[in-house]
This record gives structure tokens, C-alpha cells and sequence, in this order.
């Protein structure tokens, strides 16, 4: 991540996210914290983003999109229930981002079918890479 500005971002669109389904859950915040903290981001400036809704700045970096993809799949699992407003959700943003549907597919169900939510990380960036050829 590049700047304090794009990890602000990228957290206010996990927040967003995270509240497609109407309601935070107990996981679901504590796993975004997880991330504030992860990218060094003070607890008071993580509260202010449930309250600012701006806009989302777009991530320039392939990588760093895909990485943003699967925060929000493991957002999207974390509270145990798959709303369909999630599913689309996270779709749309995908596609916003420039992924390949086909392969944010792939990941969704791999993710689905993983017996705890997760997909290792060789596997999350071949899936993307081998949509390249």
C-alpha cells in the first residue's frame, strides 16, 4: 500500500461492505480492526470511517487489488452467513477493480468449499495469473 490515503480507502470500502447487509457483526469488526491495525491505522481514525462515507480511491496495483478482493471475500464469510446483497456486492466491486469475473468466481467458490473460509495465497494469485494467458 502506498500511501496513508489509500489505506484509509481501502478500509472505508471494507466498512461499507461490511454493512451491505444492513447490520456489523461482533466478527465482522473485529476482523476489520485486524486490518486498521495491520495497516497502522489509529483506533479513533478507524471509528471516523463508519461515519464518513467518502469516496473510494481506486488501487492502481494488480496485486493489491486482488488482495483487497479477498479481504472482502474473507469479510463477506466471516460473520457465518452469506446475504445475497454481499454476493452481489462483492462482485460489482471485483469488476470495478478490473478483475476477471471468471476468476473472482473461482476464488468465491474455492473459498466456499474450504472447510475454514480460506485459500492459500499461491493458489489466490494462480487462479488470477493463469486467467492472463
Amino acid at each position: 500500500m502506498d500511501s496513508y490515503q489509500e489505506k484509509l480507502s481501502l478500509l472505508q470500502e471494507m466498512i461499507a461492505f461490511a454493512l451491505i447487509d444492513g447490520e456489523l457483526h461482533d466478527r465482522e469488526y473485529d476482523f476489520l480492526e485486524m486490518v486498521a491495525m495491520e495497516l497502522e491505522i489509529e483506533k479513533p481514525v478507524f471509528h471516523k470511517l463508519f461515519e464518513n462515507r467518502g469516496e473510494v480511491t481506486v488501487i492502481k496495483d494488480e496485486f493489491h487489488r486482488i488482495c483487497q478482493f479477498y479481504r472482502l471475500a474473507l469479510l463477506m464469510h466471516c460473520d457465518g452467513v452469506l446475504h445475497e446483497a454481499e454476493q452481489i456486492k462483492i462482485n460489482e466491486i471485483g469488476i470495478n477493480m478490473g478483475l476477471n469475473p471468471y476468476a473472482m468466481k473461482r476464488v468465491l467458490n474455492l473459498m466456499k468449499n474450504s472447510p475454514n473460509r480460506m485459500v492459500e495465497g499461491d493458489v489466490l494469485l494462480s487462479v488470477f495469473t493463469e486467467q492472463h494467458n
